[in-house]
């Protein structure tokens, strides 16, 4: 089994391209999965968050999500092979689904952004069939309403593949709460992917993304937003793999 120990959690250790294929095992196996990409905040956030932890420990796959995560391993002396981070595998996720003809539905980001997602994903990928996209209102997990509308939009086209942008860790625990009801063989929870590929939100240079730099490229483009979670909440980590 590719599943190792990192710090308070569990990770799938795999490279990209094992990553894909697993995720192409779960569309083929029809029982509905999902799949989360931990970065630091989310380590973080499992300290604490119990909830997050039941997620954690049903998720089907996790894959660690940037670089930090790579040097924490390294140090711990149980190194992981590659970042697989949510905004990198979705694309790569699309391009085995316009191979072989996987429908897609992706839920999250503002009104109107996931449509324009969807629009040059199918621009890029060529067979690439987007089902469906919605853009739940704000505070939505807590109407019951609107979470069975999302629920029966999404059961209505049977797509292969959602791809949920929410934010952590609202995305991950809807996908935890409602993948029974939704029964969807595999669920991504993607961040701010659907922003990225909207191309409303730039993402850090490739030199920055591989370097580790990434976190510090959104927090100059998002300052207010970025700045407790990246210099007051992340810096718990430190705590954390002394703990460890």
């Amino acid at each position: 089994m590719s599943r190792i120990k990192f710090l308070n959690t569990y990770v799938d250790n795999l490279t990209m391209e094992e990553a894909v294929n697993k995720v192409d095992e779960l569309i083929i196996n029809k029982k509905p999965s999902y799949v989360v990409t931990p970065n630091v905040d989310h380590i973080v956030k499992l300290e604490r968050d119990n909830e997050f932890q039941a997620v954690y420990k049903e998720a089907d796959l996790i894959l660690a999500d940037g670089m930090p995560l790579i040097w924490i391993a390294k140090i711990k002396k149980n190194p992981i092979k590659e970042k697989v981070s949510g905004s990198d595998l979705f694309p790569e996720v699309c391009k085995l689904a316009a191979k072989k003809g996987y429908k897609i539905f992706i839920l999250g980001a503002a009104e109107g952004v996931a449509a324009k997602a969807a629009e040059n994903l199918e621009a890029k990928y060529m067979g690439l069939n987007v089902v469906g996209t919605y853009s739940p209102s704000y505070g939505f997990e807590n109407k019951k309403n609107e979470i069975e509308k999302i629920v029966s939009m999404i059961n209505m086209v049977k797509p292969d593949i959602l791809a949920v942008g929410l934010g952590a860790p609202k995305q991950e625990k809807f996908l935890y709460k409602y993948r029974d009801k939704l029964n969807v063989p595999v669920s991504l929870a993607i961040g701010a992917s659907i922003d990225f590929e909207a191309g409303n939100v730039s993402r850090a240079p490739e030199w920055m993304q591989k370097s580790g730099l990434e976190w510090s490229y959104r927090l100059f483009k998002e300052p207010k937003r970025m700045f407790k979670r990246y210099l007051v909440n992340d810096m718990k980590i430190f705590k954390l793999i002394f703990k460890y």
